[in-house]
């Protein structure tokens, strides 16, 4: 299993200089992108400034900690489409068929499909979520890794939600409207303080579609530590990617060949 891991690194460490490349082909375009992306997420941070010049706290949470949630959940997306831009297309190929190259080749079949592509654009989710969280908690090392840890979990679990969503199109056929249902859902509930969620919401949230985990816990651990609260994460991490590649791999035996000839170098 650790060997499995190891190559599955390398193939999306691999993946990821060849698409950081393909992308620095065309500078102008890269650097308009991300910066584009950046300017576009900063007009929240005035939103919200302007919000907590007239309120104290909003569902328990102050401005710093709302800037934190937003830090966190812009990297955790920016990270998922840099590293895994194909979970965006999942049921488009599997609708056209353009699964065929992927399973004749050595290699896991669903980290080879989401690895494969990127988005230049969320470059600028990453940078906006860096500097925003240096802005806020400042130059702490501490602070800094324990932020690029949940960047990280949080993107695992963004990517293995969509991943699921994507899935469902062996199992139901176009799942493409539903994808974008819970893609708009992950995203705004991992962006707002979880106070102002009733108990309904916060079940859904910590269960069906994980958004907690992705910003909510992790601000909640880097505010106030708790073993327990940091267990929990971690195990819903390992459940939630588990049956993610057991979800796609039990949909992959209904996949239909789109008898397409395709080279994929």
């Amino acid at each position: 299993m650790l060997t499995e891991a190891k190559k599955n690194l390398k193939l999306i460490g691999m993946y990821f200089k060849f698409n950081l490349a393909a992308s620095m082909e065309y500078r102008a375009s890269f650097l308009t992108q991300t910066f584009g992306m950046v300017l576009n997420n900063s007009t929240f941070i005035f939103f919200w400034w302007i919000l907590f010049n007239n309120v104290k706290e909003i569902g328990g949470y102050g401005f710093k900690e709302v800037m934190i949630i937003w830090g966190i959940a812009s990297t955790s997306y920016g990270l998922t489409f840099v590293l895994f831009g194909n979970i965006r297309r999942i049921s488009q190929m599997i609708i056209n068929g353009e699964l065929d190259s992927y399973l004749l080749q050595p290699k896991d079949v669903l980290i080879n499909i989401i690895s494969s592509s990127t988005v230049i654009s969320a470059w600028g989710d990453i940078f906006y979520g860096l500097i925003l969280f240096i802005g806020v908690y400042g130059f702490d090392l501490i602070g800094l890794g324990l932020f690029i840890f949940f960047c990280f979990t949080g993107m695992i679990f963004f990517a293995s939600v969509m991943i699921c969503a994507n899935t469902l199109t062996f199992y139901m056929g176009d799942s493409r409207g539903i994808t974008g249902l819970i893609f708009e859902f992950m995203i705004t509930f991992s962006i707002y303080p979880e106070g102002i969620h009733n108990s309904y919401t916060k079940l859904i949230i910590y269960t069906l579609l994980p958004s907690a985990f992705i910003s909510l816990v992790p601000v909640r651990l880097m505010t106030d530590f708790s073993w327990n609260w940091f267990l929990l994460l971690m195990g819903a991490l390992v459940g939630w990617s588990v049956f993610t590649y057991w979800l796609f791999m039990k949909g992959l035996q209904k996949y239909e060949s789109g008898n397409l000839i395709v080279s994929k170098l």
